[in-house]
């Protein structure tokens, strides 16, 4: 799991990364509401958002979210459904051939788990989603997560640790792990 990245809240890095995020929210509610035929002007929008074009063959179905933008790289052939959410301030990769569910939710950042700490601090850690890979609807990917080639995640899921290679993964279980 890669070493997750800390940010100071009231930092110079902060203050850039709100700015981009109260940019990108502008551009995703702009998109949001565009006519569903009119390709010309989700491309315009989909390149400032990402800051590059869509590659070819990707399909995105709006409403599309995600709040930083510049670190979500989406690779050839892959299907995004409607109300998607990528919160990818620590990025997140999405390769070939990948079919995302509606309502799947993709989160690289957090706040520390002492309470000291939470209002001081962003963390974050990337998403890594081989190829071939197919999450149902509802889904939600959190931090530092990597998901295998061929893997499933089934709908509703709740993907807290990485995925091995040609697997299924189910489940919403919530577990206590230590307490202050």
């Amino acid at each position: 799991m890669p070493i997750p990245h800390l940010m100071r809240i009231h930092s110079d890095e902060f203050r850039a990364m709100a700015e981009r995020v109260l940019r990108v929210t502008e551009l995703t509610s702009r998109l949001n509401v565009l006519p569903f035929e009119d390709e010309a002007g989700k491309a315009e929008l989909f390149e400032q958002i990402l800051g590059k074009p869509l590659p070819s063959h990707v399909t995105i179905y709006p409403p599309f979210f995600t709040d930083h933008g510049l670190n979500l790289d989406l690779d050839e052939r892959v299907f995004i459904n409607q109300n998607c959410t990528f919160l990818d301030y620590a990025g997140i990769r999405i390769a070939e051939r990948v079919m995302i569910g509606p309502k799947v939710t993709f989160i690289t950042g957090g706040h520390p788990v002492d309470p000291e700490e939470r209002r001081l601090y962003l963390t974050g850690a990337p998403i890594d989603v081989a190829e071939n890979v197919w999450i149902g609807a509802g889904a939600t990917i959190l931090p530092g997560v990597s998901i295998g080639r061929d893997a499933v995640i089934a709908a509703g899921a709740v993907v807290a640790d990485d995925v091995p290679a040609a697997s299924l993964v189910t489940g919403t279980k919530a577990t206590v792990h230590r307490q202050w």
